[in-house]
């Protein structure tokens, strides 16, 4: 028996990986790959093969694209209300599953049960506010200001859509676009990352037992996803396409979709400050940025990336995160007492290492990790850095691991100014006791969404997007996630 195996036979709530990876999901039916070919499905935590999905060919996509289009009118004129039921049962059945979506997502991705737990919850909660949404979309009526017509704007489903997730948050990446796509109306191929593909197989079972439709929602992995996305990019009844990921990654997707003017939204990469003033309660800042750098060890967009520090606290906030950091416990994924599992890939381990290699090159000193562990899995150690030098390279790359890099600052106007030197902005985080200096500095930084005293931004019911390179739209929020994937129609009328 394997170690994955062994770590499986003592779990309680056991997924059951083979249903979760019998097949492509398409038109409700699941089907091997054209080709026959597979993709390896490899535990983070022991390097172990869970399982084997398919890798899907071009006629497989274009199965997909016609399951789509063909599920389309039904589910367009689906009445408001029962999408709104089904989405609903979404969400029970995701929290009736919790616990079993919990263990997948840690075998397949790393992450502590923990953190897996809590993205589980978040990622349900999008089925019950879109479920709420969805019979809410209310369009608009006035007088022209001339008085000559009626002016009558309705909303309607944008068409098919293409969501490519990622692989740091297999649920809630997919869930996030998935719910209000179909309260909206619109019928969806999905392209979960292939590291972790498992989980949106799970859920795509899931859905069909809540009651969705066969064809509004497909399933689709492959080893070749450009090829994959310039084919359904290209065929006309595909018109919006939907990218959690890199920055330069979503910088191709967006010429690709630019050859058949396709609407985007892109939530890409991130760089967040977090910023500490003297006055800040230090407690509260500490556990913060707990959340904010090692929620999912550090592997997420909204992670805590440049940590700066007013000179009066310095001292005593390494100390306190220091420590903190030395005592989280390093293990498995899919272990109640693992607090931080593996990263995702050993690629993803030796860029983390690259990156701290140099700061210390540069002077920065280190106060606990530092070094690759011995062994198997994909394991970096919880690391702080102290005076990490602004020309290191990790200041303007995303480390996405827990890797803690401290940056001293002297006044509010030096802050701003080192905030806001990066091509992103995604999200940001300010610590003090001074709210009215706290909304000023969060209005003078370039960034999507701020954590004000908090180092938890994320929320279904608020906007979730960045600016600059950071992206393009939102999701989630009032009307915001849902008008993403609807297309409005003016008509002027002279009753």
């Amino acid at each position: 028996m394997t170690l994955a195996q062994t770590a499986l036979h003592s779990m309680p709530d056991m997924p059951d990986i083979a249903a979760a990876a019998r097949g492509l999901y398409v038109g409700g039916t699941w089907l091997p790959s054209s080709s026959g070919r597979t993709i390896p499905v490899v535990d983070p935590s022991t390097e172990a093969v869970l399982a084997a999905v398919p890798d899907a060919t071009a006629e497989d996509v274009a199965k997909a694209v016609e399951a789509a289009a063909s599920a389309a009118p039904a589910w367009q004129a689906t009445p408001p209300r029962k999408r709104s039921e089904i989405l609903r049962r979404c969400f029970d059945l995701m929290i009736e599953r919790a616990d079993m979506l919990a263990t997948l997502i840690s075998l397949e991705n790393g992450k502590a049960l923990k953190d897996a737990r809590g993205e589980v919850a978040y990622a349900a909660e999008f089925f019950r506010w879109n479920a709420e949404e969805a019979v809410r979309i209310s369009g608009e009526y006035a007088l022209a200001p001339a008085g000559t017509n009626r002016i009558i704007v309705d909303y309607q489903p944008i068409g098919i859509c293409l969501l490519i997730t990622p692989w740091n948050f297999p649920a809630a990446m997919a869930t996030r676009k998935i719910a209000p796509a179909l309260a909206a109306g619109c019928t969806v191929i999905l392209k979960p990352a292939s590291e972790t593909p498992l989980t949106a197989f799970a859920l795509a079972s899931l859905y069909e037992e809540a009651g969705v439709p066969a064809g509004v929602v497909n399933v689709l992995t492959t080893t070749d996803p450009g090829a994959m996305t310039s084919a359904i990019l290209a065929d006309p009844r595909v018109r919006k396409l939907s990218f959690t990921g890199s920055t330069g990654v979503g910088r191709a997707l967006l010429a690709e979709a630019a050859k058949h003017v396709i609407s985007c939204s892109m939530e890409l990469g991130g760089n967040a400050p977090f910023i500490v003033f003297d006055d800040a309660d230090l407690e509260a800042a500490l556990d913060g940025l707990m959340v904010a750098k090692m929620r999912n060890a550090g592997e997420a967009c909204t992670a805590a990336n440049r940590i700066y520090v007013q000179n009066g606290l310095y001292e005593a906030f390494a100390d306190g995160l220091t420590r903190r950091m030395q005592a989280l416990r390093i293990g498995a994924g899919a272990s109640e007492q693992t607090e931080c599992g593996p990263m995702i890939t050993r690629k993803a381990v030796d860029k983390i290492d690259r990156l701290v290699l140099d700061a210390k090159t540069r002077g920065a000193t280190v106060l606990c990790g530092g070094d690759v562990p011995e062994g198997k899995g994909f394991f970096y150690p919880p690391t702080v850095l102290a005076d990490v030098s602004p020309e290191a390279e990790m200041a303007s790359e995303e480390i996405f691991g827990p890797v803690a890099p401290l940056y001293r600052f002297a006044d509010e106007e030096e802050l701003v100014r080192l905030a806001n030197a990066t091509e992103y902005g995604l999200a940001a985080y300010v610590y003090t006791r001074d709210i009215a200096r706290g909304l000023r500095v969060a209005s003078r930084i370039e960034a999507g969404m701020i954590g004000l005293n908090r180092g938890l931004v994320s929320d279904p019911a608020a906007p979730f997007g960045g600016v600059k390179q950071s992206g393009l739209g939102r999701e989630g929020g009032q009307r915001h996630g849902i008008l993403e994937f609807m297309e409005a129609k003016y008509v002027a009328t002279s009753f």
